[in-house]
């Protein structure tokens, strides 16, 4: 716990920590600056903004430098404690280095996609939606997420572009009508 900008930045420099919970107003150095600092290092630390400033045009600022989320004062510890949960679960699979999904690799630093050992050659929308159903673990992930996900409405395409590589690996992707979709082990696979 710091409550001068300075130390706090000293702190995060030469420490390990789970979260960083950063007040807008500190003296010494500002929360904003704090976190531009934090992510000019390339730390990988979740980071939440809290302030009393609650223009629209402070929040973007503040997840513009990197904050993962934003929380005006006043607010209830609940609610802090509830963000900071999803801040952190969010952050275990952004910070997991590859995500498996039966045969399926992806190594995510890399950006390598790997089946039954064999390289797979994938599109930046493909990638992003076999990221999402990988992530998923077996879930149904709604179309619109993809959607946004891909920045695209031609989910349906990349999908069926998907699916016969995919299969071969014994891995399929299950339409849930009206819904989504889901990537899953074949049976018997």
């Amino acid at each position: 716990h710091e409550t001068d900008g300075m130390r706090a930045d000293q702190l995060l420099q030469t420490g390990t920590f789970d979260f960083a919970l950063v007040d807008v107003g500190l003296p010494g150095l500002g929360g904003y600056e704090v976190v531009r600092r934090i992510r000019s290092r390339q730390q990988i630390v979740p980071v939440m903004l809290i302030t009393a400033r609650d223009a629209l045009d402070d929040r973007i600022y503040g997840l513009d430098l990197g904050a993962d989320d934003y929380l005006t004062k006043p607010f209830q510890l609940a609610e802090l404690t509830a963000r900071m949960r999803a801040v952190l679960r969010r952050g275990r699979r952004s910070m997991a280095r590859s995500l498996v999904f039966g045969p399926l690799t992806l190594d995510l630093e890399g950006r390598l996609a790997t089946l039954d050992g064999q390289a797979l050659s994938l599109s930046t929308r493909e990638w992003t939606l076999l990221e999402a159903l990988a992530g998923a673990e077996g879930r149904t992930v709604p179309k619109e997420q993809l959607q946004a996900e891909a920045s695209g409405n031609a989910v349906e395409v990349y999908i069926s572009r998907l699916r016969p590589r995919l299969e071969h690996g014994g891995l399929l992707i299950r339409t849930v009508r009206g819904f989504g979709y889901r990537l899953e082990l074949a049976s018997g696979g």
